[in-house]
């Protein structure tokens, strides 16, 4: 790799002895290299030595200075990030990794209620104790897990006492759930001597896995993050010969789900429900202390009933003082075989999240952190300001950027916003998320062109940006892009094929490539500003670098292929490894970035002949594809899984002008005047607010605390949540003409 691309490397163990390093690249993929000790150190500072320019030099110390370092305690504590995020970072940090199964990230089991027909998440009964390790979540398996600590003697002194024989994270664990995913499927053979183990005990039914789990204490398995996202680890559908139940003689097929989940995608997004819901966040401390904190070890660990088998722990085992060979692997196949416990984090109690009130409360009065706006949609309300005209709207809105700040600056400074009219005029705009005179919610200076532009009374009066626009091309939000140093904005649409780009500090365009054979009809960047995407009525797409030095003269990286007519939408997202591109033939193709392979060819469901035409696409960040489409009767929207499963498709009243997704909803707008908040699973509606004139396009500010939406006459429409003392300031505000905005409750 280009040591451009290095974001970070972290120290990690391999079967307990500290001698591998994992690499974190910019596009969000990580590689685990195991070295000698000595080795390893020796990589590393030649890493250091070479100072790449993205690098982080925190790689280096130990896990629980890392964690102090990064603060994700104190965003989990103000609920600036969400519980799944979080355990995440407490994993990534402790060492679990992706990479090596008895290392693999481990989550709770939140849940007990496995039987109801309807999930209630506001009754404490509903959850599991998270207090207490799987082993005697059921008071019953106490005195047996106390007995046999108490018992245990090893005559040789070697092995200390424990409560539990078994793991709750290991590579037999995590096999038995992924068994139906290659290539785990592979890998579940391999360690079963060449054939599946017997059906009885494969993962078969969520319910009859909670149900063993607490009728004994010698199974203590806790879950993995792919019960929170990945519904296909649910589904047999590789067909694969499981066998056949000894009792029912019933073939094993998908998961048996709960009689609460309609399917394994409503599962996961109930299950994720459950893992963000209030009660969760009130106790997921105590389950961080008994798996990263101080309850892992010592006499906390004693007490809490929360000691593993010795060969679990870190410093346990000295692998390279053992010279006999045979009895090496034998220790490191006991490591493997009953897993490692993560590096402690936290030798006291962790923080306790703040109340969902008192986090929004410091939230709104805070000038760095709003709130995202699905925490609470029925507080959410409509700000307008004006920025230019009905003669010439803006096409164009980018989500509010950063410029780039010095190694010591802390304070917060500006975003740019820019704007594109359709007269090609572009305007870089001043913009905070909050207000610096009031708690409106946001500041926006406007750009002082479009200040003159709306003092013109001929709309002619003022000069274009570019006058190399194709003729047959309609200005539209497709057609441009921002770096996300907001120091460069790409443009398609030009006569000559090209993408162009235009420097702010220069006011003029400064680089042209050519890759395309057709006028490019739309551009987007991806989330990373790593790479960006076009597509062409040539109907192809190419992958452009934009990394770095690449902002002022993009690099082709990739073409990729497979539609017949042109392209008309892009969207990529460089963290997942994907690329979408819809086209007037009708289908939303998902490539490889980095292989540049067509994986999927989704198609609307339910739009006649002759085929639809894909108008807008976009990727939340969990991978949902999602897509509008018009034919000659009707208006559709469309949602599908990053596997191409179809999630919720419904007919829209209007033709749309813009989506985005925000969580887990899709944001909608057209050009009768509609914003619509839908959940992705099943595009059931959460949210609505008519605005009564055609909207142009939407984008959501970082962190989803904003959505703006530019207007044919000329405004922009911000969404934000407002709480019920800061209505009345408003009003009060309103009422004596102290500010030129309105707000439409």
């Amino acid at each position: 790799w280009s040591m451009t691309k290095l974001r970070d490397v972290y120290l990690r163990r391999y079967n307990l002895r500290r001698s591998a390093l994992e690499f974190f690249l910019m596009d969000q993929s990580n590689y685990f290299l195991n070295f000698t000790t000595k080795i390893r150190l020796k990589v590393l500072t030649s890493i250091y030595s070479v100072h790449p320019p993205n690098f982080s030099f925190n790689s280096s110390r130990h896990p629980q200075d890392l964690l102090r370092k990064s603060g994700c305690t104190q965003k989990w504590v103000n609920r600036e990030i969400s519980n799944f995020e979080y355990l995440m970072q407490l994993n990534t940090i402790a060492g679990r990794t992706y990479n090596d199964l008895s290392q693999y990230p481990v989550f709770p089991w939140v849940l007990a209620d496995y039987k109801s027909k309807e999930l209630d998440l506001n009754d404490p009964k509903t959850f599991r104790d998270l207090s207490r390790p799987v082993g005697v979540v059921n008071p019953n398996n106490e005195a047996d897990v106390q007995a046999k600590y108490r018992n245990f003697e090893d005559p040789n002194g070697i092995i200390g006492k424990f409560h539990y024989g078994t793991h709750y994270s290991n590579s037999a664990g995590v096999l038995h759930y992924l068994v139906r995913v290659e290539p785990f499927t592979s890998l579940h053979i391999e360690l079963q001597s060449g054939r599946f183990d017997v059906a009885d005990r494969q993962f078969h039914s969520i319910a009859q896995t909670w149900k063993l789990l607490m009728d004994t204490p010698n199974d203590v398995k806790e879950l993995i993050p792919e019960f929170f996202y990945f519904p296909e680890f649910l589904k047999n559908m590789n067909k694969f010969d499981l066998g056949r139940l000894q009792s029912s003689k019933e073939r094993i097929g998908d998961v048996i789900l709960p009689p609460w989940a309609d399917s394994p995608e409503d599962f996961i997004y109930k299950h994720r429900k459950a893992l963000e819901s209030e009660y969760v966040s009130n106790h997921l401390h105590e389950w961080i202390d008994l798996i990263f904190g101080y309850k892992q070890k010592g006499q906390a660990a004693v007490d809490a009933m929360n000691v593993f088998y010795y060969c679990s722990y870190e410093g346990a085992v000295d692998l390279d003082a053992i010279v006999d060979p045979i009895e090496r692997e034998a220790v490191e196949g006991m490591i493997n075989n009953f897993g490692q416990t993560p590096s402690q984090l936290l030798k006291e109690p962790h923080p306790v999240r703040l109340s969902l009130d008192k986090a929004l409360e410091k939230m709104m009065k805070s000038d760095h952190k709003k709130p995202d706006l699905t925490m609470m949609l029925s507080e959410l309300f409509t700000f307008y300001v004006e920025i230019t005209d009905n003669k010439h709207p803006m096409v164009f809105l980018s989500p509010p950027r950063s410029g780039s700040k010095g190694l010591l600056q802390t304070f917060m400074t500006d975003d740019t916003l820019v704007t594109v009219c359709d007269n090609s005029l572009i305007g870089r705009h001043s913009w905070l998320p909050y207000d610096k005179h009031s708690n409106r919610g946001f500041t926006l200076e406007v750009d002082q062109s479009h200040i003159l532009l709306k003092g013109k009374k001929d709309p002619n009066a003022y000069p274009m940006r570019s006058s190399s626009y194709h003729p047959s091309i309609e200005m539209n939000s497709h057609l441009f892009a921002v770096s996300h140093d907001a120091k460069y904005l790409f443009t398609a649409g030009h006569w000559d094929y090209s993408v162009k780009t235009f420097s702010f500090s220069k006011n003029k365009y400064v680089s042209s490539v050519i890759r395309h054979f057709d006028v490019v009809t739309c551009l987007a960047l991806d989330s990373c500003g790593w790479y960006m995407i076009s597509g062409s009525k040539d109907c192809t797409s190419v992958v452009w670098d934009v990394s770095n030095a690449n902002n002022t003269n993009p690099k082709p990286f990739q073409t990729l292929l497979g539609h017949d007519l042109p392209i008309i939408c892009v969207a990529i997202a460089t963290e997942l490894d994907m690329a979408v591109s819809g086209s007037q033939d009708g289908t939303v193709n998902v490539y490889s970035i980095h292989q540049g392979l067509l994986v999927h060819c989704l198609t609307p469901l339910g739009c006649v002949s002759p085929p639809s035409i894909i108008t807008f696409v976009a990727i939340s960040f969990q991978g949902h594809i999602a897509f509008s489409a018009k034919d000659k009767k009707n208006h559709s929207v469309h949602v599908f899984s990053c596997n191409g499963d179809n999630l919720g498709s419904k007919y829209v009243a209007a033709q749309v002008t813009g989506i985005t997704t925000i969580g887990d909803c899709l944001v909608v707008v057209d050009d009768a005047g509609d914003l619509t908040l839908s959940r992705l699973l099943g595009l059931h509606p959460v949210y609505d607010v008519p605005l009564h004139v055609p909207i142009q396009t939407v984008v959501a500010t970082p962190g989803n605390t904003h959505l703006l939406a530019p207007l044919r006459d000329g405004k922009i429409v911000y969404i934000i949540i407002i709480l019920f003392y800061d209505i009345l300031m408003y009003v009060v505000c309103i009422k004596f003409n102290l500010y030129s905005y309105y707000l439409v409750f």
